[in-house]
């Protein structure tokens, strides 16, 4: 616990290191990616993704639980890695580079060429996407779900066929394999992003036998760190056609300092070129990212840890809302969860901001729940109060026509909204 309270008092300026040394980072965006992303929530590439944008709140103090971010940021133990590399920056020095994929390898039990490093994880989900779909190959996804998958279809001319999640919120394996005869891609978030919940990696194993030939399966674990259940890496080791894609974003809390594995057999990570053919040199990691995301792997106690506190802050705050009779979509095994506020989410969430509480947005399939972040004890404490004044707030009058809410005296975070991969 110390260790994480160290890294905490010290987050602002690294925070400002970790932005510097990533600022080069950036995959180059991919235009047809850019061209179908609606205005105002558009990214690197895709439009969609979990990491909140330029923040212009009036109110310094606002509570910003919008955008599945770690409050505790970088462990002490990245810190340090990078304080001591950065002095080195004035080098190239792919031995960062190449020592933290052998680490991560090493600890997976993948051999050479099994993995990939990246300024996060949500450039090389692209390159993933788009390598595998086309015209002719559709792109199978759960609804709801994240929205990088679809979005990536859309650029890419692929037929989107989306299939609900099961009664657990789990992915409908069955469904989507009997959705389309030859889809050139599955896509699961898992845990799924915005329910937080799980599906069963036996699933995962059934559709990995049972597919098309030449169809790939795509396990986005962005989120796996926070859950109990077994990851889907091992898959990959067993050289099934199946591409997992991991964050440093999420429990590690570098999302500002950028660094991600997309794991796959080497035929399968040789197709991202023919999506970016130079992306192997403009998407190259920073050195302090590299060393960051190595001593974070290293650090045997970071994840335990922080999985406990974010499942006890998680526990107490669901437990709250439902003494207080509030419907929570059962089963979170992430940093986030899902409430019904029985009212459209964009206005709730603007009420919220009212109370200098950002919250995250709600999803067509599921329009009046909102997706909350865990953040710490504290910020929780004032999420309750916030959330029940807003809840006991008559819902507002909007017009049959109006999509969007407009908030002129605040800037709502969002995920959508943003300039960098996930």
């Amino acid at each position: 616990m110390n260790s994480e309270l160290n890294g905490v008092s010290r987050r602002n300026f690294m925070r400002i290191l970790g932005a510097a040394s990533a600022a080069a980072t950036s995959f180059p965006a991919f235009a047809a990616v850019q061209a179908a992303a609606p205005q105002g929530t558009r990214r690197g590439a895709g439009g969609m993704s979990d990491m909140g944008d330029m923040r212009a709140m009036r109110n310094a103090d606002t509570v910003i639980i919008s955008s599945n971010e770690n409050p505790l940021g970088p462990a002490k133990s990245a810190l340090d890695a990078i304080c001591s590399t950065a002095s080195l920056g004035g080098r190239y020095h792919q031995e960062q580079t190449k020592d933290t994929i052998v680490a991560f390898n090493n600890i997976y039990g993948l051999k050479p060429g099994y993995s990939a490093l990246f300024p996060g994880s949500g450039g090389p989900l692209d390159l993933a996407l788009m390598s595998n779909i086309g015209p002719d190959k559709p792109l199978v996804y759960g609804d709801p779900s994240y929205e990088q998958g679809y979005r990536a279809a859309e650029a890419m001319k692929a037929t989107k066929v989306p299939v609900p999640l099961t009664a657990t919120y789990a992915h409908d394996v069955k469904a989507m394999l009997a959705a389309h005869p030859s889809p050139g891609a599955y896509y699961i978030v898992n845990p799924n992003n915005p329910t937080g919940t799980m599906t069963p990696k036996a699933d995962i194993v059934w559709l990995l036998k049972n597919k098309p030939k030449g169809s790939v399966v795509i396990v986005d674990e962005a989120y796996h760190h926070f859950s109990n259940d077994e990851s889907c890496i091992d898959l990959v080791a067993a050289d099934q056609d199946i591409i997992v894609l991991r964050t440093f974003s999420k429990i590690y809390g570098m999302a500002g300092i950028r660094a991600g594995f997309a794991i796959a057999k080497p035929e399968l990570l040789a197709k991202f070129q023919t999506v970016s053919p130079a992306g192997r040199s403009l998407a190259s990691i920073s050195i302090t990212s590299a060393a960051a995301a190595r001593a974070s792997l290293q650090d045997k106690e970071l994840v335990p840890l922080r999985r406990k506190i974010n499942a006890d802050i998680r526990s107490e705050t669901l437990e709250f809302l439902a003494k207080k009779g509030y419907k929570v979509l059962p089963g979170s095994q992430a940093n986030f969860f899902m409430v019904d506020v029985k009212r459209p989410g964009k206005e709730f969430l603007a009420g919220m901001m009212k109370e200098n509480v950002a919250i995250g947005r709600s999803w067509p399939a599921m329009p009046t729940y909102v997706r909350v972040t865990v953040g710490t004890k504290d910020e929780m404490a004032k999420f309750q109060t916030a959330f029940v004044k807003c809840m006991d707030t008559a819902p507002a009058s909007v017009s049959a026509g109006t999509s969007e809410l407009h908030i002129p005296e605040f800037h709502i975070p969002s995920e959508l909204n943003r300039g960098m991969y996930l």
